[in-house]
């Protein structure tokens, strides 16, 4: 065994200290700039990251503004012809009228069939005796009154029964999209397979197409024959789909949503407001039946209202504050949605 001094070990070990510090300290400078270069590296390689990432940002952020910009300049064009539809829509023709209505006569047939149903009811209120102002408003209303009525009454009934299948089409053109069918065949399948009046609204979007619409116009064309807001959801739907772009499935699964929330909602109101409108028709019914059962009582005491002067002033002053009191009435129970 070789014995070792420690003061030689001492020694070597303190040499072998004092020789790392002297070569830390001729390499300290070159490892720092080394390190600052690094670092400096580094930040710029970031700075270079987040360059790219504040630029590709801006560039989302500036497409999905001129995708803003696009929608909104369609919405108000959109806005714009919808008030010009309902300028038009405001002074419809009976054609037109007829044809909401899903009736196949021509105008002048329609002014035919109320000439005659006039002239037969006329002659039965002459037959009756009735005297001869009574006659003519019997007559008037008649020839002119009950026709229009009917036409409004068969108008109103096409439009809840499409209200109420629309929604229904609205989620069979879903279905069809998503499975891989383009718009066009969509239509064409709610055209044939669709309930009524769907299946006709949709028969003549079709046709307007073959004769060279294209399906956002034949679309807002549809507003002619059906006016109802849905038609005109439904129709810029189309339209911002077509010049915009997006999940057109989507878009009508959400208006199909939309719709029946709608119908839910008039549902709502139309229950909350019955009782409200069964006392409107209670009040306005009330001074007819008054007068009607003190005729039966005592005629010679009510009938000074339509032989003197003075009775036919209380009658017209009365009937305008009826009428007044009606209005009022119609306007505190119905609500738009």
């Amino acid at each position: 065994m070789f014995g070792f001094d420690p003061l030689v070990l001492a020694i070597i070990a303190l040499a072998a200290i004092a020789t790392g510090g002297i070569a830390y300290g001729l390499l300290y400078s070159q490892i720092e700039a080394e390190k600052k270069t690094a670092s400096r590296i580094n930040r710029v390689k970031a700075a270079e990251t987040d360059h790219a990432k504040v630029k590709a940002a801006r560039d989302r952020v500036q497409e999905i503004s001129k995708r803003r910009k696009s929608v909104q300049d369609s919405l108000k064009e959109l806005e714009r012809k919808q008030h010009e539809r309902q300028k038009k829509a405001a002074s419809t023709s009976l054609k037109s009228r007829l044809n909401q209505a899903g009736l196949s006569a021509t105008p002048s047939q329609f002014y035919t069939f109320s000439a005659i149903f006039g002239v037969v009811i006329a002659v039965f209120a002459f037959v009756a005796g009735l005297p001869p102002l009574a006659l003519i408003g019997v007559t008037f209303a008649a020839g002119l009154g009950l026709p229009r009525w009917l036409v409004n009454f068969l108008i109103k009934r096409r439009q809840k029964k499409f209200l109420n299948e629309f929604p229904n089409s609205l989620d069979v053109m879903v279905r069809s999209i998503k499975s891989g069918l383009p718009l066009n065949d969509a239509l064409r399948l709610i055209a044939s397979e669709g309930q009524e009046p769907v299946k006709t609204e949709f028969r003549r979007v079709v046709e307007s197409q073959q004769v060279g619409l294209s399906v956002p116009e034949a679309c807002q064309r549809m507003m002619i024959t059906m006016p109802l807001q849905e038609i005109n959801f439904f129709s810029i739907v189309i339209a911002i789909q077509s010049q915009a772009g997006g999940n057109l499935s989507e878009a009508l699964s959400n208006l199909s949503r939309v719709l029946r929330d709608r119908k839910k909602m008039k549902a709502k109101v139309n229950a909350l407001s019955m009782e409200a409108k069964a006392s409107a028709v209670i009040i306005g019914a009330l001074p007819f039946i008054v007068a009607l059962l003190v005729y039966l009582t005592s005629p010679q005491y009510i009938m000074i209202l339509f032989t003197d002067s003075r009775g036919h002033l209380i009658l017209a002053a009365s009937g305008v504050w009826m009428s007044i009191g009606i209005m009022v009435m119609r306007n505190m129970i119905n609500f738009d949605i």
